[in-house]
């Protein structure tokens, strides 16, 4: 595992349920996962003992985790099962198949049927769900039979009854299919039936908790038990799913101050499921009101087509309708139908409740990721015996595979952790290959060049490398007459092990050996672990982009219709360095001087 700061990013987890998403240094999905208790879940994953190896392997390399917080562990399977689908990551297993969502369906009947239903709604009625399991929605219609006494049949069985099953004799369906009951009294009950579906049903557990009262008052303690066990499956089952409710694609927003941050939360919605939750924390230099900050981070999301699920149907946000009609003009004459609503009332105002709560999470998180990172930047302070702690650490390493490719990189770390925006790359031309310091000289000039013109100069400048690569960015120190940068190297022991690494000032001829378990040095290992890890990543990207061309595709002055030229009049690279000079100026568009640049390359002969 990276420089993740989990402690304190437990210390500040919720206990609602939930989904948790981790994510590796690249920001690649690892692993999705629901839990009751956020924190609990989540804490278990860090235990000193008892996980297998699948688990640490996961563990090792999670960067990061993001937290959605739901309204129940009902709805957090739902959107884990969402994520899954849609992302696949790669540890998870068990919940890739492709099987949709259970649901209870009403068709459209004169007297409906009430079913088990699993995969596309092609049937015309009404759909109820989803549910969390196949389990709950069928034990949900034993129940409702048993209440409601609804037929379970299909309409070719029904049509074509003369006398009643054996459900009607065990007390499972009313028999409307020989007219036992009337169709008034049947509609009755689906309208009974449809209300309990929709969480309205609170005169249906009043009435089996009297009724439980009542038996249990008559020493029918058996009974009671099973109304008892009734009653809580019933309130188990209808609570509301807000993870599912309609067809329609709409994007949640809201803004949140707290603790001086500011949070801005969307929920996105497709055919009526939440399938993703971000936090923004956007800088206010102007001063805007919360509104005027939301409405114009709007703007720039949709209008620059930021939204990776595309334009929604529906915008739900709490600000005034005046500040959007520019935008859902703007879209409209794209071709979009956004509407604007506020979320007052109905799923979108228990929606943006559940998106301020995520936000406040998001902050709560946030902040105390920013805690820490400060915390450790008193502790390189510490270790370093520094007069005043640095607020950046920048850190150079360079990379190269025998002096092919060379790519410098600098990393940045702050008081908010690592700041990837401020991350560079350098690539390395007009130097030997092979030679590191001049390479690691290049890159530190052009960077604090820059740097001093912006007086914007880091604390602590960090190198990887020992004494050697220390005093050759001393030298360019000096010659830019920079005196308030500390400059510090950290090498490779004798045992070449990490944890046994040697930290050298410019002006010390031995190295500091710190404790390996220093908070401060550890730190200062992991911003050499992120930069060493960002300039092979740059080198190995132009490795392989080189690496991938064509020598044709190098030759100076030639583009993709010389190059055609060229193979048409010499079929084949080998048979142009076999050529002699003036053979190139017969080539339509090559010129006696470019010939002569040609010639020159193909044969590894400087220019004149």
């Amino acid at each position: 595992m990276s420089g993740f700061d989990i402690q304190s990013f437990l210390k500040s987890l919720t206990r609602r349920p939930g989904v948790y998403r981790m994510y590796d240094s690249e920001s690649a999905l690892l692993y999705v996962g629901k839990a009751r208790n956020l924190k609990n879940r989540v804490s278990s994953y860090f235990r000193a003992r008892g996980l297998n190896a699948k688990t640490v392997a996961l563990v090792s390399r999670i960067d990061h985790i993001d937290i959605t917080v739901t309204a129940s562990e009902a709805e957090a399977l739902i959107l884990e099962q969402t994520l899954i689908k849609q992302h696949r990551p790669p540890y998870n297993i068990l919940l890739k198949d492709d099987k949709s969502y259970p649901y209870v369906h009403l068709s459209q009947h004169e007297f409906p049927l009430l079913a088990y239903r699993r995969g596309k709604r092609r049937k015309d009625g009404r759909y109820f769900g989803p549910y969390p399991s196949s389990a709950a929605v069928r034990e949900t219609l034993n129940h409702l039979q048993r209440l409601f006494r609804l037929r379970n049949c299909e309409d070719s069985y029904f049509n074509h009854r003369s006398r009643p099953c054996l459900q009607y004799e065990i007390q499972r369906c009313s028999a409307p299919c020989v007219g036992l009951i009337s169709a008034e009294d049947y509609h009755r009950d689906i309208v009974r039936s449809e209300k309990f579906l929709e969480g309205k049903s609170t005169e249906l557990i009043r009435e089996l908790q009297t009724a439980m009262e009542e038996a249990s008052a008559n020493l029918e303690f058996e009974t009671a038990a099973e109304l008892r066990d009734r009653t809580e499956f019933l309130r188990q089952i209808q609570e509301q799913q807000r993870v599912e409710s309609g067809s329609h694609n709409s994007d949640v927003w809201v803004i949140v101050n707290w603790q001086a941050t500011t949070c801005l939360q969307r929920l996105t919605f497709r055919q009526g499921r939440l399938t993703n939750s971000q936090s923004f924390f956007p800088g206010n230099p102007a001063g805007d009101s919360d509104e005027e900050l939301l409405t114009g981070f709007l703007e720039q999301f949709y209008l620059n087509d930021h939204s990776g699920e595309g334009t929604p149907d529906v915008l739900i946000a709490d600000i005034d309708t005046d500040l959007t009609a520019p935008l859902l003009a703007v879209l409209q004459e794209r071709g979009s139908r956004m509407k604007h609503q506020r979320g007052q009332r109905g799923d979108s105002r228990q929606w943006l409740a559940m998106a301020t709560e995520n936000a406040r999470t998001a902050i709560q998180s946030r902040l105390s990721g920013m805690q820490a990172a400060a915390g450790k930047l008193d502790k390189v302070a510490e270790l370093l015996k520094l007069k005043e702690t640095p607020k950046r650490i920048e850190c150079f390493d360079i990379s190269h595979s025998q002096g092919e490719a060379t790519y410098a990189s600098c990393v940045v770390y702050t008081a908010d952790g690592l700041d990837k925006s401020r991350y560079r790359r350098f690539s390395i031309r007009g130097v030997t290959a092979g030679d590191d310091y001049a390479a690691l000289e290049d890159a530190v000039r052009r960077h604090l060049t820059r740097l001093l013109e912006q007086n914007d100069l880091p604390g602590l400048l960090l190198i990887d490398g020992g004494k050697g690569q220390v005093g050759r960015i001393r030298q360019v120190l000096e010659e830019l007459q920079i005196t308030s940068v500390v400059l510090l190297g950290i090498s490779k022991g004798t045992t070449r092990k990490s944890g046994w690494e040697y930290l050298w000032f410019a002006s010390d001829r031995t190295p500091l050996i710190p404790d390996a378990h220093h908070e401060g040095f550890r730190l200062l290992q992991h911003v050499r672990d992120e930069a060493h890890r960002f300039a092979i990543t740059g080198h190995r990207k132009q490795r392989a982009k080189k690496r991938s061309e064509s020598e044709l595709e190098t030759l100076p002055g030639v583009g993709p219709k010389r190059r055609r030229e060229l193979l048409l009049h010499f079929g084949s690279l080998r048979n142009m360095r076999g050529a002699p000079r003036d053979e190139f100026e017969k080539v339509p568009g090559i010129s006696t001087a470019l010939a002569a640049k040609i010639f020159a390359t193909l044969h590894g002969e400087e220019q004149e």
